[in-house]
């Protein structure tokens, strides 16, 4: 065979191997007998072996092998990759779609369902139709690179099928191990003396991470993709089940029972259909998955915290185990709420082995009258999340003891607060508390506070064990010296963070009430404070009704300042970064807001066409307005736009005025003009 008619034999054989992977591994509908392909197979591994030159990347004979990592390299999502909040009833479930309704203003949602497979997220980015990286979820943020063992999985594809994009697709799934691959795994293991693996979960998890691309390809993971990350172009559809469908047409393997539904009553019917069939699956399910289906209602419900508003998961009732326990003692969260935990006597519930649970906090440890000593049922609820659902009675020893909160943090020995009608006790050390410096410093340090380039987490991290960083004052005691010791720190880098720091000593009142973190006063509350007092003196100062007196400042958020001013080691820290040179401008308070909508409450409805909610509630509030979500007699106007709702049909009944987008923009010119 000529040199030509070698490389078009091989590329071939490439194409009819994938294809019959697809057939194989995603449409689980094998066209051939297993010989026919281990003909295939062997006779491109010979002629890739005569002819090395000719081998490539994506060759279906370069899943396995390779060398044995020796760490994993980082890898940042350009998306984030967030988790999804949980409902475990069905009133939670309505509860979250009232939520969704009542944001977007309309009556019915259409939503898609999955199966929520009892995984591990994995994020697969291809380019020009070919693999090149594979990275884990991590915390969302950065994950590691894996692409070593994802191309050892063969429901993994290598290329894509044509029709892909051909820029940058980033495809985002779920590793799981199948029912029957993980006992036969186990079974093998168990005959060899090598040790099994707790549950199906544990199995990915752990392969995904192996060192040996060899080792991992001897174990059979699978892959399903559920979501779609960064995409070049055009080429994703308006909605979310579209989406699967083209991912299925570009190769990639998707969850078959997946499905758009009418509802909340279209959930409920398909979770009901998915709990009858979980023991027939082939796979780990661990509940539901529900979407809004279609992604401009997406965009418009936006994020909160790591979690989308437009997702949920609806797990399956969890399992249950008795333990006895042990202690109760309490933990200082990186915000300073005092959580008071059970330790417990190791007990083995939904495959791991439960040894803390923690109480949440004083009202719910009191309301389930938990006890040291006492005998318990634990729960764990969902993945990983353990918890105690009540005390059995008639095991309670004679000497069971009640536990007491402290009155002051264990960690730095602050005062203990715990507001009226709030249900977590807090260390108001905010500041000086160990426990919680490195949130503090992250805080402070951060674009929207004082905006020190080049102070990042694993710096901080470094810098706060090595109790070089006490409090944020410390951060300008920093020097060249200092910073080039430390890992990963070279001393062009170490300059150019202190002069990041040094920069940052001008700022404003603003970003330092924002960055100094007191409770609840995030930018606007800050930017509030800072116009309406002017000076920080008149802030410390201040009592009750005169922070009261604030837009935006309630009681609850008045007394978080009160008490954060109220504490001597939170006034030395502010001390000593003025004597460390941070200084802003004093100004003139300004207790007025006046623009061309003062004194307006408008409320919008429906969906805008010319100019996103959000956007447009911004633009409205800075020109004076009030912006409500909801319509009362103290409405002036509603601006209604396709699709409205009941704000339309309320405002209608009030009489109050209602305008369209031309009235929209009319109002919004007034602030060029």
């Amino acid at each position: 065979m000529s040199e030509d008619s070698i490389q078009q034999r091989i590329e071939t054989l490439r194409h009819q191997i994938e294809q019959h992977n697809h057939q194989y591994y995603v449409l689980d509908a094998p066209k051939i007998p297993d010989a026919e392909y281990d003909r295939l197979m062997r006779e491109l591994t010979k002629l890739e072996s005569e002819h090395p030159e000719l081998v490539t990347a994506e060759s279906p004979t370069q899943r396995v092998g390779g060398a044995v990592e020796e760490r994993f390299d980082s890898v940042r999502h350009e998306l984030p990759m967030l988790s999804l909040g949980n409902v475990f009833s069905e009133q939670e479930l309505r509860d979250f779609d009232r939520r969704v309704r009542e944001r977007l203003d309309v009556d019915t949602i259409v939503y898609s369902c999955e199966p929520k497979l009892d995984g591990v997220a994995l994020s697969l980015l291809y380019e020009g139709g070919r693999l090149v990286r594979a990275a884990t979820r991590g915390d969302g943020q950065t994950g590691e690179d894996v692409t070593h063992t994802a191309r050892v999985i063969p429901a993994v594809p290598l290329r894509l099928m044509d029709g892909a994009p051909q820029g940058r697709l980033e495809v985002r799934g779920e590793v799981y191990m199948p029912k029957a691959g993980f006992a036969a795994y186990n079974k093998r293991a168990e005959a060899a003396g090598e040790k099994t693996f707790v549950n199906p979960r544990n199995a990915a998890a752990g392969t995904l991470r192996q060192l040996d691309p060899q080792l991992a390809a001897k174990r059979p993971l699978a892959f399903f993709a559920y979501s779609v990350g960064v995409v070049d172009g055009d080429w994703l559809p308006s909605g979310h089940v579209a989406t699967l469908e083209l991912l299925a047409e570009a190769g990639l393997p998707v969850c078959p029972h997946n499905q758009r539904v009418d509802g909340v009553e279209g959930c409920l019917a398909f979770y009901a259909e998915m709990t009858d069939k979980r023991d027939t699956l082939p796979y780990e399910i661990d509940g539901i998955v529900y979407k809004v289906d279609d992604y401009e209602q997406q965009r418009e419900l936006g994020f909160v915290s790591k979690a989308p508003r437009w997702a949920t998961a609806h797990k399956f009732p969890a399992q249950e185990e008795l333990t006895t326990v042990a202690d109760i003692d309490v933990q200082v969260g990186r915000t300073g709420a005092i959580t008071p935990v059970a330790r417990l006597n190791p007990v083995f519930v939904g495959g791991v082995t439960v040894t803390n649970v923690t109480l949440h906090n004083e009202d719910e440890m009191r309301r389930k009258d938990v006890r040291i000593g006492d005998t318990v049922i634990v729960r764990r609820a969902g993945d990983v999340i353990p918890e105690i659902v009540a005390v059995v009675p008639d095991r309670r020893p004679i000497d069971a003891r009640l536990f007491t909160m402290p009155s002051q943090c264990p960690v730095c020995q602050s005062p203990v607060e715990r507001v009226e009608g709030e249900a977590v006790a807090r260390c108001t050390g905010g500041l000086i508390c160990a426990a919680q410096r490195k949130e503090a410093i992250r805080h402070f340090a951060s674009r929207k506070a004082l905006d020190i380039e080049g102070l990042g987490d694993k710096l901080i991290d470094q810098l706060v064990e090595a109790e070089t960083l006490n409090n944020v004052a410390d951060v300008f005691r920093l020097d060249v010296p200092t910073l080039a010791a430390l890992d990963r720190m070279a001393e062009k880098s170490a300059g150019n963070l202190v002069a990041a720091i040094e920069t940052a000593k001008s700022t404003t009142l603003q970003r330092l009430l924002y960055g100094i973190g007191i409770r609840e006063v995030g930018e606007s509350t800050a930017a509030n404070l800072a116009r309406w007092f002017g000076r920080l003196e008149a802030i410390v100062e201040a009592d009750q009704d005169a922070l009261e007196a604030v837009p935006d400042v309630g009681p609850i958020v008045a007394s978080h300042i009160r008490a954060f001013f109220d504490n001597e080691d939170n006034l030395a820290v502010i001390a000593s970064l003025r004597e460390l040179g941070v200084h802003w401008p004093q100004k003139k308070p300004q207790r007025t807001q006046t623009g061309p909508l003062t004194g307006q409450t408008i409320v919008l409805t429906g969906t805008l066409t010319s100019i996103k909610r959000s956007e447009a509630k911004i633009a409205l509030e800075a020109l004076g307005a009030k912006v409500s979500g909801s319509v009362s007699k103290a409405t002036s106007l509603v601006i209604a736009g396709e699709k409205a709702g009941s704000k339309l049909t309320k405002a209608t009944e009030l009489g109050v005025e209602v305008g369209g987008e031309e009235k929209l923009a009319e109002l919004l010119s007034l602030g060029k003009t």
